[in-house]
């Protein structure tokens, strides 16, 4: 038997409008501590990344470790590189200590397995007002922030220093170029 009650436009808009603010809740609800668009500031358009520097004998660690910085800053952010005075900001960078340990030897105290370990301080900072954005270094005390990678590496079974090399660089870059996102 069918209802031959005639539709109203009320039942239906009122259907409508609560089955609009039910998607609008559930779009809502999960997203407390989420930020919408990008997380970098909207006012900065250069960077400019000198080469690092160090005062360390192994040479070729910072001039790779500032092209693994300029790639993510590239891959990551919205920021365009640039050279010297055009920029918006500069970013550099030193680095303070690299180290090559061995973990473990074997019975003849060959090395079997090694870790590299690189500690560097970085400073960002606003070229139009000299104001410093952003900056980390080696900490004085436990209560300071340090940007530190390390990777370990087995010569045994095909690895490098070079491969780990490769791999502490990229580390460290992604931790330089999370620096620069906004904070929440």
């Amino acid at each position: 038997m069918r209802n031959n009650r005639p539709r109203t436009f009320a039942t239906d808009s009122g259907r409508r409008w609560l089955l609009g603010l039910l998607l609008l809740a559930m779009t809502f609800s999960g997203c407390a501590g989420y930020m919408v668009g990008n997380t970098y500031a909207p006012d900065i358009r250069t960077v400019h990344v000198p080469t690092f520097t160090t005062d360390s004998y192994r040479r070729g660690f910072e001039l790779q470790l500032t092209e693994a910085v300029q790639k993510q800053i590239q891959q990551r952010t919205p920021y365009r590189l640039t050279k010297g005075p055009g920029a918006d900001t500069r970013l550099t960078g030193h680095i303070v200590e690299i180290r090559k340990d061995v973990l473990t030897e074997t019975k003849f105290d060959d090395p079997r397995e090694l870790q590299l370990s690189l500690a560097v301080e970085v400073r960002w900072e606003d070229l139009r007002s000299g104001q410093v954005i952003s900056s980390r270094q080696v900490p004085l005390s436990n209560d300071t922030v340090q940007l530190l990678a390390n990777t370990s590496f087995a010569p045994e079974v095909g690895q490098s220093l070079a491969t780990a090399t490769h791999d502490v660089t990229d580390s460290l870059a992604r931790q330089i170029v999370g620096m620069m996102e906004a904070p929440w």
